[in-house]
């Protein structure tokens, strides 16, 4: 376990987004032994927060493997004025907090700051040949302090940083007691001769901008259950909200990944589809086969869901993947079939014949291909990542191929025994 203070851990994996400077954040990143401990841990810690520090926004996040983000609702909005955006803000928070399910609710601008600023007296700065800036850099000197220069060691370089100490710097009463250069007197003066008093405001640290808008993101992840279910509570009454002209809302976090990645995906999709009906038309040289075959492929829909909902897993990305690739194993397992049919009934063999002959025959390879693909999967079952892409291919390939070596029969007798009758 270890601890950043200020900003996010350093960027170890590509998937990992560090969280960007920022005085009011900590991180504690903790390594487990065991998946199974991790919701209880982060039960205990979240609660401990809740208990311990009222005035702080405390929460858990687990790591990612994929896409997507801590914040798993995140409602943007964008316009000219901060103050506007922070409104905003704070009625779409009242939104979240109004839901039982919403926890780890915060902006990424986070709270105004309390900011000392040095009113100048112009007059007497000109007449000492003072500036704006250069009261800036006294100010820094004294505080935060400045860096004028670079200390090389081996091949480290250490930043030189010019200061107060530490019994002067911590002090704010002695600000006006700083000693700043005049070129009109040739000498150092008080900065309270330039500077006619000192006024606290409150400014916004943290500005983001999204197209060079500025825009301000709220956040908010589901305690419990799925992302899906408090979207659809919360962004009903969000998108009712009054906008005022030139502002715009727009919805990221896991929504968001979500559709990006359906796009990325869609893109492609029909082509190949298009291509691999294409492939089954010319294979048989026929319409009806190929028809047969395609209304197949819809049946592993039922050992996905069966599947996905006994072991607790979401329908997520690499569940789609595994979909994608289960239609090919499907399509596979049914011309087998049909092949063996066709062949039995060109030797001669009455349809119905043919039709058993040829499902006891393919039964044993077309079985055997389908428990090996899944023993070949049972090792992703195990990893947080392919968990979900193992089980969907899994269940849907064994429970999609015992319907297979029915359905098919059935759907080629349906579509040749008028015609067999016939002859």
């Amino acid at each position: 376990m270890y601890k950043r203070q200020g900003k996010g851990g350093l960027r170890f994996l590509l998937t990992y987004s560090p969280e960007k400077l920022n005085s009011a954040y900590a991180q504690l990143m903790v390594d487990v032994e065991s998946t199974e401990v991790m919701d209880g841990i982060a039960i205990q810690v979240e609660d401990y927060l809740d208990a311990n520090f009222e005035d702080m926004v405390g929460f858990t996040s687990k790591f990612q493997l994929g896409p997507g983000s801590t914040g798993k609702i995140q409602a943007r909005f964008s316009g000219p004025d901060r103050n506007v955006l922070r409104g905003l803000a704070e009625q779409t928070m009242a939104i979240y907090q109004a839901d039982h399910d919403a926890k780890a609710i915060r902006t990424d601008w986070r709270q105004r700051v309390k900011i000392v600023r040095p009113v100048l007296a112009e007059e007497q700065a000109n007449l000492n040949g003072i500036t704006r800036p250069d009261i800036a850099n006294t100010l820094l000197d004294g505080f935060q302090g400045r860096s004028v220069g670079v200390y090389r060691e081996g091949d480290l370089l250490l930043p030189i940083i010019l200061r107060a100490e530490d019994r002067e710097r911590t002090n704010i009463d002695s600000m006006s007691d700083l000693q700043i250069w005049s070129p009109a007197a040739e000498a150092r003066i008080p900065l309270r001769q330039v500077v006619s008093g000192f006024e606290t405001v409150f400014e916004d640290e943290i500005i983001q901008r999204r197209n060079r808008k500025p825009t301000i993101t709220v956040f908010a992840d589901p305690d419990e259950g799925y992302a899906t279910d408090l979207y659809a509570r919360v962004a009903p009454q969000v998108e009712a909200l009054d906008l005022p002209p030139g502002y715009e809302l727009e919805w990221g976090g896991e929504y968001e990944d979500s559709a990006d990645a359906q796009a990325g995906l869609s893109g492609g999709i029909p082509l190949f589809f298009l291509m691999m009906v294409l492939i089954t038309i010319m294979l048989f040289n026929s319409l009806k086969q190929p028809l047969i075959i395609w209304l197949t492929v819809p049946l592993a829909v039922i050992g996905v869901t069966g599947g996905l909902l006994v072991s607790n897993q979401p329908f997520g990305f690499m569940a789609l993947l595994g979909i994608l690739s289960l239609s090919g194993m499907l399509i596979k397992n049914a011309i087998v079939l049909i092949d063996e049919i066709n062949y039995q009934v060109d030797a001669g063999t009455p349809l119905v014949p043919a039709i058993v002959e040829s499902g006891a025959s393919r039964l044993r390879p077309v079985g055997m291909a389908a428990s090996t693909t899944a023993l070949g999967m049972i090792p992703l079952l195990f990893d947080a990542f392919f968990v979900s892409m193992a089980i969907t291919i899994i269940a849907g390939l064994l429970f999609a191929t015992l319907l297979t070596m029915i359905v098919v029969p059935v759907l080629y007798a349906t579509f040749y025994g008028k015609k067999s009758a016939e002859t």
